[in-house]
């Protein structure tokens, strides 16, 4: 099971901008605020952002509880500015319930929002 996860960026408040408007249907928000940025929901820190050399090749998911909320998150990354890199659908070779969409984080690490709940 993984406690937190901690990434380098590039560009520390551009990668802020983009956690903040695609974790907050999650019941994300900013909760460390230093020289580390982390985020949690409440209940734990699961993301820390820290300034330098991202990481090349990266792809992690959040979960949400629904497919609506994978693709309200979509929505309103496109609405921001954000790269979308795939629409919001179902991956049934994954397993028949499995719904996604992906974003390009600031650093252009593969961000995906997944449910795996039935409609």
């Amino acid at each position: 099971m993984i406690d937190h996860l901690e990434l380098k960026t590039r560009d520390l408040a551009e990668s802020v901008r983009f956690y903040t408007d695609l974790l907050g249907p999650l019941g994300y928000k900013l909760t460390v605020d230093g020289p580390a940025k982390g985020f949690g929901d409440g209940l734990s820190l699961d993301l820390f952002l820290l300034e330098g050399n991202p990481s090349a090749n990266v792809h992690f998911a959040f979960r949400a509880t629904d497919r609506a909320t994978v693709e309200r998150i979509c929505a309103l990354g496109r609405d921001a500015g954000h790269k979308l890199d795939r629409e919001p659908a179902l991956a049934p070779h994954i397993h028949p319930n499995y719904y996604a969409g992906y974003l390009r984080d600031p650093d252009d690490r593969l961000v995906e929002f997944v449910c795996h709940a039935p409609e």
